[in-house]
């Protein structure tokens, strides 16, 4: 069955750097767009990035562009998001989806930013 498990989340200090991973099974990854969505305390879903199947093409929401780097390697079956500059609102649990999709379906891995 189709299997996302995210990993990388720790608690930094603002301005540090985390790259998260996300590996993927069960499923054609190297055919599918991809995405990075984010959940903060109390709010909603967040779309971060998009990456396409082939990794050429990347889109990011305005609050995360230029701060954070998606990409992939689809010989490992592995989904990445780099984030940079990280800053206190950047505090959220972190997920990788098959895009279009914004629900979260693996356990997630949570980045917590100090403030």
């Amino acid at each position: 069955q189709v299997q996302l498990v995210e990993s990388g989340g720790r608690f930094v200090e603002v301005g540090e750097f985390l790259r998260l991973s996300c590996a993927a099974s069960g499923f054609p990854f190297e055919h599918r767009a991809m995405s990075w969505i984010r959940q903060a305390p109390g709010r909603g879903i967040e779309w971060i990035a998009t990456i396409s199947s082939g990794g050429r093409d990347t889109n990011y929401a305005s609050s995360v562009k230029g701060r954070f780097t998606i990409s992939r390697d689809n010989s490992k079956n592995t989904l990445y998001l780099a984030l940079n500059i990280l800053k206190p609102e950047d505090t959220a649990v972190y997920y990788c989806t098959q895009s279009p999709s914004r629900q979260p379906s693996g356990p997630g891995t949570q980045v917590t930013v100090s403030s």
